[in-house]
């Protein structure tokens, strides 16, 4: 998939995170494009339906369909991260390790434990 390569119309599943700022919704259908990002490659999906209610940028999502010809992914099946029980194990596993990375580059640090006095 990275180098370009992926066969078109061959069912494929692809996950990371929805990229900041780059949804953008048809004003005259349900059909909407957006970025995912493993953090290092993004690319370019386009759905028409109805998005999860968890779908949102900066969120982790499974989408399931075909490359078109001009290398944009069709989804046919999105599913946002936190809907797990429909997902493989192994892609819930990958959607974690990916936020995790992105909250340790954007400096995030979790807030300390208080102790008692």
């Amino acid at each position: 998939v990275k180098t370009g390569d992926a066969p078109e119309n061959h069912a494929f599943r692809v996950g990371g995170l929805v990229v900041d700022g780059s949804v953008k919704r048809a004003p005259d259908s349900l059909t909407v494009v957006f970025d995912v990002t493993d953090n290092e490659e993004s690319m370019t999906v386009e759905y028409t339906g109805i998005l999860p209610d968890l779908f949102r940028e900066g969120q982790g999502i499974v989408a399931m369909g075909r490359f078109g010809a001009d290398g944009r992914f069709i989804a046919d099946e999105v599913l946002a991260k936190h809907d797990e029980k429909y997902m493989p194990p192994e892609v819930a596993e990958a959607l974690q390790a990916a936020e995790d990375a992105a909250k340790s580059k954007a400096g995030y640090k979790p807030a300390g434990k208080t102790q008692a006095l």
